[in-house]
């Protein structure tokens, strides 16, 4: 499997856990706002890893570490490549996150009925009428909706996360987005960060205050348990 970065420890990418994060390249998005665009579209440039001696690590710092965060990317483009290299993991008995935009639902099924993964984090990019807006590709919302669904009626731990950029998550989407995930046990805002990003264009987008995220928080409750802000 390729394998482009990889980050030793890390105590922000699984609240509560201390892990290492694997960096998967290629995604089906374009999401203009994105933060891993060499991933996307510059991973030809980038390195393979081993993929031994990052095992290895895992293996010597089991103890230490938690677990192990796979990100990209879109993991789930990896496909047996992916399920192998969990397999690996697995072995050596440690905790496994994936993140994932949720446009492969069969495959992330497989993944939890086979307890490759113990949590999964997936991005709701926005409502359902702008995530064409969002990723910048056709998108089947019917493939969103059905990860959404797995999530929310299977026994694997998971949240939803959200960057709010502003022009393609405002106040209405944000209801629509509870409405569409509600009765989830736990939601990230994240706020979005106008550097390194994909697209030149939302350097010049300011984030939203700390104050508006936290108004976007206060919609939500009722529906959703657990609401969290993130990077403010």
């Amino acid at each position: 499997m390729q394998i482009k970065g990889f980050e030793k420890t890390s105590l922000v990418d699984w609240d509560g856990k201390i892990t290492s994060v694997i960096f998967l390249p290629f995604c089906n998005f374009a999401c203009g706002f994105c933060h891993s665009s060499a991933l996307v579209t510059g991973w030809r440039r980038l390195p393979n890893l081993d993929e031994r001696e990052i095992l290895n690590f895992l293996k010597e710092k089991k103890g230490w570490i938690d677990g192990v965060v796979i990100t990209g990317g879109e993991p789930t483009l990896h496909g047996d490549d992916l399920k192998k290299f969990l397999k690996k993991i697995k072995k050596i008995d440690l905790l496994v996150k994936l993140d994932t935009n949720g446009s492969n639902p069969d495959f992330l099924a497989e993944l939890i009925e086979e307890k490759l993964v113990d949590y999964v984090a997936m991005d709701v990019k926005t409502s359902r009428e702008k995530y064409f807006q969002a990723v910048n590709t056709k998108v089947d919302i019917k493939k969103i909706d059905q990860s959404i669904k797995l999530l929310l009626k299977n026994n694997i731990d998971y949240e939803f996360r959200t960057t709010v950029v502003p022009g393609i998550v405002d106040e209405s989407d944000i209801k629509k987005i509870g409405n569409w995930i509600k009765g989830t046990k736990r939601y990230a805002l994240q706020q979005f960060r106008n550097i390194d990003v994909a697209d030149k264009k939302f350097e010049k987008v300011s984030p939203y205050p700390r104050e508006k995220l936290e108004e976007f928080a206060s919609l939500l409750k009722g529906k959703i348990k657990e609401i969290k802000i993130r990077g403010i």
